[in-house]
């Protein structure tokens, strides 16, 4: 199942190369940090995300060739890891990337709506390789902690404040809903980490 999560606090930057090409840069999602409710989100009632440091680490280092997309939309290709039009970096505040944008109608159009500020969120698009559950006093929580990426986006609508371009989980959650409850299910003792490791089978959900 391929999820998407949206960021909105960190600002994205567009600046020009000496080579006069233009580029945008942001956090497309940003780390998990003790005491920074900003930084996970809730799934739905009484169960909240937090995305692992090192999560995107093999991502990373396989040179998955993810796509730089405006709004998730693959008629709008901004950037792609393969040509290097799109780099993927990781520091301790989340997912760090910058596109060198193209000379095309989506390229200008959103780099003058970035300036502008009309553009000021991010997304990026996963699936799941490695989550754990964790029981908690107030809430349960899903910790990412291995994902496969797919695209990082400037986005119009991001709806929580976490990336400098929103987290929030869009389409449905059925299939983490059950493997949250078979989880539940396994009676396991307060404080215990349970962890899952499977390659989500990918379908593209609306936004």
């Amino acid at each position: 199942m391929m999820e998407r999560r949206y960021n909105s606090t960190r600002p994205m930057t567009v600046a020009k190369r000496d080579d006069g090409v233009t580029t945008i840069g942001g956090y497309a999602a940003v780390y998990y940090r003790d005491g920074d409710a900003a930084t996970e989100y809730e799934l739905w009632p009484g169960v909240r995300e937090r995305v692992m440091h090192g999560a995107f680490d093999r991502a990373i280092r396989d040179r998955q060739d993810v796509r730089g997309l405006f709004n998730h939309d693959p008629n709008h290709v901004l950037g792609r890891v393969a040509p290097g039009t799109l780099v993927l970096s990781t520091d301790g505040i989340g997912l760090r990337y910058e596109i060198a944008l193209p000379d095309t109608q989506a390229g200008r159009d959103v780099a003058v709506m970035v300036k502008r500020g009309d553009v000021s969120g991010s997304s990026f698009a996963f699936s799941v390789v490695k989550q754990s559950w964790v029981r908690g006093t107030d809430f349960d929580v899903r910790e990412l902690a291995d994902l496969d990426l797919f695209d990082v986006s400037p986005v119009t609508f991001p709806a929580y404040d976490g990336t400098s371009v929103g987290v929030r989980a869009v389409g449905p959650v059925d299939e983490a809903k059950g493997a949250y409850e078979a989880w539940k299910r396994s009676a396991a003792p307060p404080d215990m980490r349970t962890v899952v490791s499977a390659r989500a089978r990918v379908v593209e959900i609306g936004a």
